[in-house]
């Protein structure tokens, strides 16, 4: 194992640990984001947090007129998954940045 000689092994393992900070870093920062998502052209809007915490819900009062509350229920639901969505696309991207793309089963 010619690679792991000398300094090779410590190196490497001092790597994987400033990459850990530098994750935990950037988990801490993204939990302190916010994201927005929404549904209906703007009808309903939700806000989350990089922990997927609702932080705001806004219903245009147009959608309550119509007495249909199949399908507000489904605006929610659609502005929460959207709101997640651009949350854990962010995430994905800012640990991308870290790992240099590699793939890292646990971290994010």
């Amino acid at each position: 194992m010619k690679g792991f000689g000398g300094g090779g092994m410590a190196n490497l393992m001092k790597q994987a640990n400033q990459m850990q900070i530098k994750m935990k870093k950037a988990q801490e920062d993204l939990a302190q984001k916010e994201f927005t998502g929404s549904a209906g052209g703007g009808a309903v809007n939700v806000k989350v947090n990089g922990e997927n915490k609702i932080l705001a819900l806004t219903i245009d009062p147009e959608v309550m007129k119509s007495g249909d509350v199949e399908m507000l229920q489904d605006l929610i639901l659609a502005a929460v998954n959207d709101a997640n969505k651009t949350a854990k696309d962010e995430t994905a991207k800012e640990m991308s940045k870290i790992t240099g793309g590699m793939n890292i089963p646990g971290m994010f």
